[in-house]
């Protein structure tokens, strides 16, 4: 789908619907990821009737700067985007200027407050649920596997916490760089470590099947514990070393319903993240029901406690900016994988 053009200063201001911007790469490297958020939103936008909210597309790939700039310009009262975290870093100043928050499709926690929401599926999140899912199960002894790299330093980071709020023992923990004798050596490192009851891979899914062959020559019996990544790996029931694996992500129940809606509609498959460019729709949707035409967007209301609903199940924002989402357990089989814990229905506190 085209970008439509800007709004433009010659036609008339809408009195009825707010308008809402949306920021990602239209074009260049992340271009495919970009328009699929943009065709999410778009089938959102569809899907409510769009009496409330006017969505505006801007590529970031041509300068987040200067799209956050004509956002701001043409009037928007909340951004929906960045996609990259270097690009909220740029937009970001622009918008606290004028009074306008960002709602991002960024992971990266180190951008989120002052303004900035980030709804992208976190390490921590998905580490923490799959840690205590794991405890609760009997597994004391944990040990962890991590890429060299920011995505790595965040997961272990945040395994070693959630090891120790869940009660249990991390026993040994090794980064690696992504050449076969880098793994190789982290795990011959972990494997005279320690015994341990279960390990954790963050990293892709078939870069975690090939730590799994490794690592079964000393830990035969040890779960392997995944991330959320996996939740975008296609065919990852063929990867026979991961099967009885867990992992925790965000449920693909409606997603698939969407899904399927799109490729009925742009005659191709979303990618997975594009879920957050629907959910941003109806987030903002939502919240337009009683939010005045003309007055800024009602900061506030994105900290309800009791949190909101959408593809990707129950989410909430916390005062850091931060996304809480529901995530269920789920376990690799050979024909994909199954929920072998489901999701929370909604936030208790």
């Amino acid at each position: 789908m085209e970008a439509p053009p800007p709004v433009g200063p010659e036609l008339p201001e809408d009195q009825n619907r707010h308008r809402i911007a949306l920021l990602v790469p239209l074009s260049g490297a992340n271009g495919g990821v970009g328009q699929s958020i943009a065709n999410a939103a778009n089938l959102a936008v569809l899907d409510t009737g769009g009496k409330r909210i006017r969505v505006t597309f801007y590529d970031t790939a041509t300068g987040a700067a200067a799209a956050a700039n004509r956002a701001v310009a043409e009037g928007n009262k909340v951004i929906l985007g960045p996609l990259l975290a270097e690009n909220v870093r740029l937009v970001l100043p622009i918008a606290q200027k004028a009074h306008v928050p960002l709602i991002s499709f960024s992971n990266d926690t180190s951008v989120a407050g002052n303004g900035a929401f980030i709804m992208g599926y976190t390490p921590a999140e998905s580490i923490d649920r799959v840690v205590r899912f794991a405890r609760s199960k009997g597994m004391t002894k944990f040990a962890g596997l991590a890429p060299v790299g920011t995505y790595g330093r965040r997961a272990t980071n945040a395994m070693l916490r959630s090891v120790e709020g869940a009660g249990g023992q991390v026993v040994a923990m090794q980064m690696y760089d992504r050449s076969k004798g880098g793994l190789a050596g982290a795990i011959a490192k972990i494997g005279t470590a320690s015994t341990y009851d279960a390990v954790l891979i963050a990293d892709n899914a078939r870069n975690a099947s090939g730590a799994v062959t490794l690592l079964r020559k000393d830990a035969p019996d040890a779960k392997v514990l995944g991330t959320e990544l996996w939740n975008t790996e296609n065919g990852i029931g063929s990867l026979t070393s991961l099967q009885g694996a867990w992992f925790a992500s965000v449920s693909d129940g409606l997603y698939r319903q969407l899904a399927a809606k799109y490729r009925a509609r742009y005659g191709t498959g979303p990618y997975r993240i594009s879920s957050m460019g629907y959910d941003a729709v109806l987030l903002v949707t939502r919240i337009a029901q009683d939010w005045r035409v003309g007055t800024d967007f009602p900061v506030a209301r994105l900290l309800d406690q009791g949190g909101f609903t959408g593809i990707d199940g129950p989410f909430r924002f916390r005062s850091n900016g931060i996304v809480d989402r529901a995530l269920e357990v789920q376990q690799v089989g050979p024909a994909g994988t199954s929920v072998v814990s489901p999701a929370p229905t909604r936030f208790d506190g």
